[in-house]
C-alpha cells in the first residue's frame, strides 16, 4: 500500500511560496509557506500536517485496541502539538506530545492508561517519527 503526496515550490525560503497535494485531492493546491511555517502566516505547514497524521493515526490505533479488548469507544479526541526548534543551522523536530480524551464506556482509568500508551507506541506514524513522543490520556 503506497499513499502519495505532493509539493510544489516557487522561489527562495522566505519569500517564496508552494502549494501541497494529496492524490486524494484532500488537500489540492493548499497553500504553504515560510511565513505558515515560522511566523503567524496563513496556509499549512509540514509539521501541522505531521501533527493531523500522527492524531489521525493514534485514534485509530486506540480504537482498534480498545475495540479488541471489548471496549469499543464513543468518541475518542486526539490532538498532536509538534515542536519545531533550531539545530545549528537548520531546524529539527524534537518532540510530539498527544492529548488524548475518549468517551469509553465501562472502562477504568488505568486500563485506559495502558492502551493509550500502546497505541502510542505502535501506531505506524509514531514508529516513523524519531522524536521524543509523550502522551496526556483522559476518559470523560
Amino acid at each position: 500500500m503506497k499513499r502519495t503526496g505532493h509539493a510544489l515550490w516557487n522561489g527562495d525560503l522566505k519569500t517564496g511560496k508552494g502549494e501541497l497535494s494529496t492524490a486524494s485531492d484532500v488537500l489540492r493546491d493548499t497553500p504553504y509557506s515560510y511565513e505558515a511555517r515560522f511566523e503567524d502566516g496563513g496556509g499549512t505547514n509540514p509539521e501541522e500536517l505531521i501533527g493531523a497524521a500522527h492524531a489521525g493515526c493514534f485514534s485509530m490505533a486506540l480504537a482498534m485496541i480498545l475495540s479488541e479488548e471489548g471496549h469499543a469507544p464513543d468518541e475518542i479526541r486526539t490532538q498532536a502539538d509538534v515542536t519545531l526548534k533550531q539545530a545549528g543551522e537548520g531546524f529539527d523536530i524534537t518532540a510530539v506530545h498527544l492529548s488524548v480524551g475518549a468517551k469509553v464506556s465501562s472502562l477504568d482509568a488505568e486500563a485506559f492508561q495502558k492502551f493509550a500508551k500502546s497505541a502510542k507506541d505502535n501506531c505506524p506514524v509514531s514508529k516513523l517519527l524519531k522524536a521524543e513522543i509523550t502522551l496526556d490520556a483522559g476518559l470523560d
